[in-house]
């Protein structure tokens, strides 16, 4: 492959290396994520005479929060191919577009978890709100680090345009982002549609 046709995040060994090295930091939070989906599921069914997921889950808004963060991996992509053609303007838009679009998911759970704290469900009633509790906290913090870093990179794009640099460090930001919603999805299908059965 010529260096005109490698993507412009790869043209030069270190930012390869920082991409690999990024791949292995992804496994460390597989090994954390994990762990974390373990711990719910040995413990989802100790309610202690508590609310059980299908006493709480609605299941309208965990498809309004799935929909948030799955079209945000879309317009990421979308972003990302706006850097590789070389658009400034049309990678800023569609950053600005998934930065919303992550904003309204972390709205949505913040709103959930409220929601389920009314209903008598908080960290402390049982071992099963604790683990979902842990485990989809831990995912909102992540997303919520996402948008700062991403949003620090937008700045930085909009200063220094599109260079083989500031391409290395949003693609590696956008492998964390897509990280995040595959994350959701396992979330999506073991945590709630199994918990609403």
């Amino acid at each position: 492959m010529t260096q005109a046709n490698t993507p412009l995040e790869y043209r030069s060994q270190q930012h390869q290396m920082n991409i690999f090295g990024f791949w292995v930091f992804l496994g460390a939070e597989i090994v954390l994520f994990s762990t974390l989906f373990a711990s719910y599921f040995v413990l989802e069914h100790n309610t202690a005479g508590g609310p059980a997921g299908q006493d709480i889950f609605i299941l309208k808004d965990v498809l309004i929060e799935t929909f948030l963060l799955l079209t945000s991996s879309f317009t990421a992509g979308l972003a990302i191919h706006s850097m590789r053609s070389m658009q400034k303007r049309n990678l800023i838009i569609w950053t600005i577009v998934t930065l919303l679009l992550g904003a309204g998911f972390l709205y949505m759970e913040i709103n959930e978890f409220i929601h389920y704290v009314h209903e008598g469900a908080s960290i402390q009633t049982s071992g099963f709100t604790a683990a979902f509790f842990t485990l989809l906290g831990t995912h909102g913090a992540h997303v919520t680090f996402g948008i700062f870093w991403i949003s620090l990179l937008l700045v930085q794009i909009a200063r220094r345009g599109i260079t083989e640099k500031t391409a290395s460090k949003f693609f590696i930001a956008s492998l964390y982002w897509h990280f995040l919603d595959v994350v959701w999805i396992f979330i999506f299908t073991f945590v709630y549609l199994k918990g609403m059965m």
